[in-house]
This record gives structure tokens, sequence and C-alpha cells, in this order.
């Protein structure tokens, strides 16, 4: 007996529910209201949290099932049944010669790819007079291989030295300059369009996409004033980060960073039309934050089908096509959270990003904060694109194919 099938025997044995019909309420354990439940055996519904978020059988399914399965008798005697279900568990294996190999060879072929996103990236128009400026395809090299290091700027100079004896910087710079280049406005804009680009080689793989925020911490930290309890409080300052994956191979298609308070419904049209720039949307999943009809429509525009969590006081009453995803999520609960529950991919996406590359940043300047953590991205596309090229023999399409490196292994025949 599980955890959740403890505490339903608890309500069951010491609350009242009531039925009515196929519906039974069932009170909250805090005190705080009822629970509707509906004990379907092909599809339970409980219009709590628990349920709604994990889509399995919470407390209260529990209680209802406890309650239906006892039998009293004229004699006072109770006779209660228990049925048991036997589950199969699929287990995924993981493509372990592929994955060693993938993660043998990433720096290589990292460094490689690296290179060939950003050498035809243009040059912003420079004055006629004073220091010339660093070329903008050795600013994104160079920024995004110190985040992907992950050295302090002295040890990264070797890493430097190596990378012009490749060819893969046009001239020698100082370690320290790096920091510069994160500085740098102009950089910005053109770390958005190498993180699309770098997705575009999966463009024939993935066809469903999730949307979240998450946040990377800085060394900042600020001060404001509670309103609430009167005193004065601290906190470290965070970079808060928009994004849209692919929910097979976890690569960024599309990102977003704005003012760490910004909320988020707002950013999930951007983010999903962003995307459909390169890929085709099949179905787009989100948590409640982004529950809006603005933007089930804005999917439904680009021709795919949203699959947004509803709130626990949602209706139709809205119409249109919000009204229509909403009847969808009522009749068949279980397929609609079956899908919605894709969007775990999103985190499965910022903990990759983090776990590899830091969950802070070390930049104190504001434009330097957001440029480092879209260099996190772009590295964290570039390693999923490695993966994706051993495990689905996907090769990037940004490579010209006359240019395309000889020095990297044969992949692995099918």
């Amino acid at each position: 007996m599980n955890a959740r099938e403890e505490r339903g025997l608890v309500i069951a044995a010491t609350q009242k529910l009531t039925n009515k019909g196929k519906i039974w309420l069932v009170p909250s354990q805090s005190g705080k209201g009822k629970y509707t439940v509906h004990p379907d055996p092909e599809s339970p519904f409980c219009s709590c949290p628990d349920h709604e978020e994990t889509g399995g059988k919470c407390k209260h399914l529990y209680a209802v099932e406890f309650t239906m399965s006892r039998d009293k008798a004229a004699d006072g005697t109770v006779t209660e049944t228990r049925t048991f279900t036997f589950t199969e568990k699929k287990v995924y294996k993981q493509d372990w010669p592929n994955y060693n190999l993938a993660q043998t060879e990433e720096k290589r072929r990292f460094l490689a790819l690296l290179h060939d996103l950003t050498r035809d990236l243009a040059d912003p128009p420079q004055r006629v007079s004073g220091r010339r400026r660093t070329p903008m395809s050795d600013m994104a090299f160079a920024a995004a291989y110190k985040v992907y290091a992950g050295v302090s700027g002295r040890r990264f100079g070797t890493d430097l030295e190596e990378a012009f004896a490749k060819g893969y910087v046009s001239h020698k710079m100082h370690p320290g300059m790096t920091w510069t280049f994160l500085e740098s406005e102009l950089l910005t804009p053109v770390l958005h369009q190498l993180i699309a680009r770098s997705a575009a080689p999966l463009k024939t793989v993935e066809t469903d996409f999730a949307v979240d925020s998450s946040g990377f911490s800085t060394s900042r930290f600020v001060r404001w004033f509670d309103e609430k309890y009167g005193c004065e409080r601290s906190g470290r300052e965070w970079v808060k980060c928009h994004v849209a994956c692919g929910v097979k191979t976890h690569v960024v298609t599309a990102v977003r960073i704005l003012d760490k308070d910004a909320a988020d419904s707002p950013q999930f049209g951007p983010l999903v039309k962003a995307t459909a720039e390169t890929f085709k949307i099949g179905e787009v999943s989100a948590d409640k934050a982004y529950l809006s009809a603005e933007n089930m429509e804005t999917v439904f525009g680009l021709g795919g089908t949203p699959y947004i969590a509803f709130k626990e006081n949602s209706t139709g009453g809205k119409g249109g096509l919000f009204e229509k995803m909403f009847h969808v999520y009522s009749l068949n609960r279980e397929e609609y959270m079956s899908k919605y529950h894709k969007r775990s991919n999103v985190e499965t996406v910022f903990s990759m990003a983090k776990a590899k590359f830091g969950d802070s940043v070390r930049s104190k300047d504001d434009v330097a904060m957001v440029n480092e953590v879209l260099c996190k991205l772009l590295c964290h596309n570039i390693c999923c694109l490695i993966m994706s090229q051993f495990e689905l023999g996907i090769e990037p399409v940004f490579w010209h194919q006359e240019e395309a490196p000889t020095t990297l292994p044969m992949l692995p025949s099918a």
C-alpha cells in the first residue's frame, strides 16, 4: 500500500463521503471544501490539484474506492473487498554504445559545429575612425566556447590558443576579451539567431513542443521593502528565461529573456510563432500559467493543437476555440492530460542545461547576464544535435557539403 492509498484509507475511515449518483463529494483533509470525484475505472477523475498535475490516482479516488468496496450487513458486520491491479512497467533502455560515443566525441564535434555555425556571421557597421571591432564570428565563437568550457578567464586562455591554431578564430585574443564580448548588446540578437539556426537541423524530427520558464541566479543582490511584513528584505537577483523546446530531442527552438518579473502568459505567443518559422507545429503543451483564449487561438492559427492545463475554476464560457478545448479536456481528460504531460520535457531541458553549464551566471552586467544565459542554451542545442547525430543519424544542414569536416569519425551504420 503506497502513501496515497494510506491517506485515502484514513479519509474513508474518518470522513463522510457523499454519493451523488456517479459523482462523489470527498472532504478535503485540510477542511477547506470538498473535491468532486468520478471513480470511473477507465477514466477516473478528481478535481484536486494532485490528480490534475500527475494524472494518477490521488488519495480522494482511493478513499472512494475503499468506501465503495465496503458492505455493511444487518448485524453490523463490515466486509471489505479489495481489488488488486497488476500494472505493466515499461522500461526504456538507454542506447549506451551511441551515448558513450557521443559523449566521447562531444568536445571535438562541438568546436567544429560551433565554428561552422558562427563563421558566416555578418559584421555590424563600424565607425570610420577608431579601433576596429573584433569580427562578430570570433565574438560569438569565443563567448559560447567560454561558457561551454566552464573555466575561469585565465584558464580559458589555453583553449583560445588551441582554437586559433585549428583555425576556429581569425586571430589571437586575450581571454579577458570574452567578458567584453558578453557585455556587448550587438551579440544578443546574434545569439538568438544562432539558437534558432542550431535547432533547424532537427525540424524533420520535432513536431510537438513545450513552453515554460525558469530562472538562473546571479552574483548580484538586491534590497526591497516588504509592505506585508513591514521590513526590509534582500535576495539574489536572477535572470528569467522563457523557452519553447522540442519534446523528443529537447532542443530549444525559441527563447525570450525579459524582466525577471515579466508574466509568463504573454511570452507564449511569440515563442510559438518563432518556432513555427522553422518547424511544423503539431502539439504545444504548457502549464496553467499560459492558459488564455489568445494562446489557444495562436496555436490553432499555426495549424497545431494546444494542450494547456485548465484551472479548477475554468469553464467553456469564453466560447470559440477555448470552449472547444475545454470540452475535449472534460470529455477525454485522460487522453488530454497524457498529451499535456509532454510539458515535463521542457523541465528536462532546464535541468540538462543547468547541470552541464551551471544554474547561475558569473556576469554582473545586465546585458552580459542575458548573453551568458543565451550562450548556455546555444551550447545545450549543439550538444543535443551531437547526440541526434549518433542516435538518429541526422547531420547538421548548416554545414557546407564541400567543406564538411573529414576528421570526424563515421557514424555507426543502422
